[in-house]
């Protein structure tokens, strides 16, 4: 059995830890209630050694859908931030269709806070691309940003755009897309002025 990794140390090894966790069961749960943790450094080591199974090994965490699914419940923004990240790595293997269950759960995080809205934009386009099938339901959800009761709608609409030139070539609402992105040349927000003038220059 491997050590217990010093989850509370700032120059932790995220490698090291992912590469154990995959063999260790014990490791793993350990995570699981890392990112549960009130001590801050606990908490992000867990979280990232996590991200990186995600990417790099999703079917390991894909039994585990049920805990992060349940995250999207957290009155803790933080608890679901880590679920959004990490159940959009997750949607590439879906076999089961979960994420179709949990669609509008998921989405209804728009209406939440500005930093958990944002990374829900900015990885629909990753869900976009695993799930064909849901494209348009996905497109629309970002379409009608304008409809939630998300603070700083200009803000998350630049997550909105970068998504929509992530599977862009296959949308089938490619009018409406553009319709959206041209609407967002006079937004308040810079950054999402900035992504709206690259994707135009792209794509239209």
């Amino acid at each position: 059995m491997s050590a217990s990794p010093d989850l509370d140390k700032k120059d932790i090894s995220v490698e090291n830890v992912a590469k154990k966790a995959l063999k260790d069961g014990e490791i793993l749960s350990e995570l699981l209630g890392g990112v549960l943790s009130k001590k801050d450094t606990i908490r992000y080591n867990s979280f990232k050694i996590l991200l990186l199974l995600s990417e790099e090994h999703p079917e390991v965490l894909y039994l585990k859908w049920d805990f992060f699914a349940e995250l999207i419940n957290s009155d803790n923004s933080y608890r679901k931030l880590i679920a959004v990240r990490l159940i959009a790595n997750l949607t590439r293997i879906d076999k089961e269709n979960k994420f179709e269950e949990i669609f509008d759960k998921y989405y209804n995080l728009l209406n939440d806070s500005v930093i958990v809205a944002g990374h829900i934009t900015a990885n629909s386009g990753k869900i976009a691309k695993a799930i064909p099938e849901l494209q348009t339901k996905i497109t629309n959800k970002l379409l009608n940003i304008d409809k939630t009761n998300q603070k700083h709608k200009d803000l998350i609409k630049s997550g909105a755009i970068q998504s929509f030139s992530e599977y862009f070539e296959e949308a089938k609402n490619k009018k409406e897309i553009i319709d959206f992105v041209k609407n967002q040349l006079d937004s308040e927000s810079p950054k999402t002025r900035k992504i709206a003038k690259e994707f135009l220059k792209k794509w239209e």
